[in-house]
């Protein structure tokens, strides 16, 4: 093999190991979707016990209100070096009524989502900050000092 085409092999090589670095990456999170599983529950025939024979746990159940479990399952994809980006998200709630049995089962999908942008790097708290050098020697003399009750502290 002559140099040109050993060169232009490389350049090849190289240009497609270069380009499979861009490509998007594909990840599931959350509970893995199956339309066929998720149709078949059914109000007023299935409870708690066939909902989770069939779908499994719930990604969250709901502490108040309606008891209501949630399955939650987003798809993202990000090229190398960048934030992911959602390609599709649908969550499935199924709400119970006092005996357990099935009310509802409804969808929704990306429409419901709600982004939120935080602002800055911090989280703003009450109080004064410290610098190191307090956090360090701060408790110095402290230890064994009767607290503002002038005992020694709880019980005594």
């Amino acid at each position: 093999m002559d140099r040109a085409k050993a060169f232009k092999l490389g350049l090849v090589l190289a240009m497609g190991v270069g380009l499979a670095g861009c490509t998007s990456i594909r990840e599931s999170r959350g509970y893995v979707v199956d339309p066929v599983l998720v149709n078949s529950i059914q109000p007023g025939i299935d409870n708690r016990q066939s909902v989770e024979g069939t779908l499994g746990r719930p990604s969250y159940v709901s502490e108040y209100g309606e008891k209501t479990w949630y399955y939650i399952s987003s798809i993202t994809g990000r090229k190398p070096f960048v934030r992911p980006r959602i390609k599709s998200h649908s969550v499935l709630a199924v709400s119970f009524d006092d005996a357990g049995n099935v009310v509802r089962a409804e969808t929704s999908g990306v429409e419901q989502l709600a982004y939120i942008s935080p602002d800055g790097d911090e989280t703003p708290t009450l109080g004064r900050e410290r610098g190191f050098l307090e956090d360090l020697f701060g408790n110095i003399g402290q230890v064994g000092a009767p607290g503002p009750g002038g005992g020694a502290g709880p019980g005594g």
